[in-house]
């Protein structure tokens, strides 16, 4: 018996139409064509993973912003669906893995593009990292028998950081087997989990909506210790900026997608309008269903300690297991979109080993060799955890402004082709429309979406020693987001040095072919 849906996976045809696009970049087909619609929000949907990103950050939020930090919510929502809208009118004219390197080039040049891209995919396997470390909040919580090292499961204790490494290194291993294996198992556990995902938000939702213990009103107050509105806002919004990343994922499975040009570009924008919906709702309910805004276990414990102590422990764990399945298959979709980019910029022959990077299993139609970078280089950023527990929160800030700045490299250069009068939006998709254009709102969303993304990206970045470093004594993780940033453009500028050095500065011919814009 089949799970399959005959409509999301379908046998390669031998020349379908995502072919002929991809060709028209200079490329082969050489990854399996086999995803649909639904598959490809899933890509998007699961990166995003609300149930694994909310529960992660939202004692976070509370603890800095009080039930106030509920607005940052529709604030970071508007701004990413600016940056999305840019995102879908690319993913319909550049349906190519590789996202943001691929946009990016093709918009200013080879060099700036290659720089979005390796910060882009150092990003990402830092978020594989952070996903990873978000079983911690879940399965201690559901069987004390999870709490493997020491006996405090509080991720912000020296036991329950160094557990969380533990369990987020098993997880890396399983994702990792997966991302080796096939895409189309890997699209299936994608699906399957979404729906999960998807069920277990509604439900988590509906319960906690009609388990009310306060009005709405709440959201309006800063809570007790708050430095300010203002402040409270600025870091309170680093959950909301976590959990709403990663949409581009759809775009990134382009070359595994039947009808790229028409699919890609919506299943980017209702993956986050889906998660931006239900991930406002739980946080909301969340506040009003919660016991006590004021014992100190919602900045601790978060949401886990709100399903259990309001729905009662059967029903709260049973929750929880849900969002433990959110959280395995968030960890896989971020790693399969991490090895889409090094797959890509391999390809062009732009990193170090990038014959081993760039093979592609026939038979699978999977390159391995990214997934097990990945998963060693998010393992080894887990080790940081036995250290202290203030790497918790350093790698995930760190991931979400590597991400941020990637996008605003994006943006930024869309908005000047848009000034320039170099973007429109001629050509048709699959189905012969138009290709998906923003019009007339072109420059004005684009703009906002730069801005917007310069801002939070700043914000996040702000070393506060009260946020990255509140015990003391580790002033490196302070400051630790613009360290891992420089040191990360010190690596890309030296290996590019090297490059010129040895004669290999000369751009790869399939994307120079690619740059101008696309007609069909």
């Amino acid at each position: 018996m089949t799970t399959t849906a005959p409509s999301d996976v379908r046998p390669d045809p031998p020349e379908s139409s995502g072919d002929r696009s991809l060709a028209e970049f200079g490329y082969r087909q050489e990854l399996h064509r086999s995803l649909g619609r639904y598959a490809s929000f899933a890509a998007g949907f699961s990166f995003i993973s609300v149930l694994t990103t909310v529960f992660q950050f939202f004692a976070f939020g509370y603890a800095f912003g009080g039930p106030v930090f509920f607005w940052t919510w529709p604030a970071v929502l508007v701004g990413q669906l600016a940056v999305a809208a840019c995102f879908a009118e690319l993913a319909a004219r550049y349906p190519i893995s590789g996202a943001i390197y691929q946009w990016s080039s093709r918009l200013s040049n080879l060099s700036f593009g290659w720089f979005a891209g390796w910060i882009m995919v150092i990003g990402q396997i830092v978020v594989v990292a952070a996903a990873a470390l978000a079983l911690q909040m879940v399965l201690p919580a559901i069987w004390s028998g999870f709490q493997l090292v020491g006996s405090d499961p509080a991720p912000t204790s020296p036991d329950g950081a160094a557990n969380a490494a533990v369990l987020g290194v098993i997880l890396l291993v399983l994702t990792t087997l997966v991302n080796v294996i096939d895409n189309r198992v890997m699209s299936m556990i994608n699906r399957i989990g979404v729906t999960a995902e998807i069920i277990g938000a509604v439900l988590i939702i509906v319960l906690l909506l009609t388990h009310s213990e306060r009005s709405p009103g709440i959201t309006f107050h800063t809570g007790q210790g708050s430095t300010g509105l203002f402040g409270a806002l600025m870091v309170g919004s680093f959950m909301a900026a976590y959990v709403m990343i990663g949409f581009d994922s759809a775009g990134e499975m382009s070359e595994e997608t039947h009808n790229p040009r028409r699919t890609a570009p919506r299943t980017i924008l209702t993956a986050l309008g889906a998660a931006g919906l239900l991930g406002g709702l739980i946080v909301f309910g969340g506040l009003l269903a919660a016991p006590s805004l004021t014992d100190g276990r919602l900045g601790v414990d978060g949401l886990s300690y709100v399903l259990t102590s309001s729905l009662g422990d059967g029903v709260g764990r049973a929750l929880l297991a849900d969002v433990v399945v959110a959280i395995a298959v968030a960890t896989l979709a971020i790693q399969t979109a991490a090895c889409r980019m090094l797959f890509s910029m391999a390809r062009d022959h732009q990193l170090p080993f990038s014959r081993r990077l760039c093979a592609v299993n026939p038979r699978t139609g999977m390159p391995s060799a990214p997934a097990l970078v990945v998963g060693v280089l998010a393992a080894a950023l887990l080790l940081l955890n036995f250290a202290s527990p203030d790497a918790f929160l350093a790698i995930g800030t760190t991931c979400i402004v590597m991400l941020y700045l990637a996008y605003a490299m994006v943006t930024g250069p869309l908005l000047v082709r848009r000034l320039r009068g170099q973007f429109t939006a001629d050509g048709t998709d699959e189905s012969g429309a138009p290709l998906f254009s923003l019009g007339r709102w072109g420059v004005p969303v684009n703009a906002i979406a730069l801005v917007y993304g310069l801002f939070m990206t700043v914000n996040l970045a702000w070393p506060r020693a009260a946020v990255y470093d509140p015990a003391g004594g580790h002033w490196y993780f302070q400051w630790f987001t613009l360290l891992f940033l420089l040191v990360t453009l010190g690596f890309g500028f030296l290996y590019r040095a090297v490059r010129a050095q040895r004669g290999h500065s000369v751009p790869d011919p399939t994307l120079a072919v690619a740059l101008p814009e696309p007609t069909r």
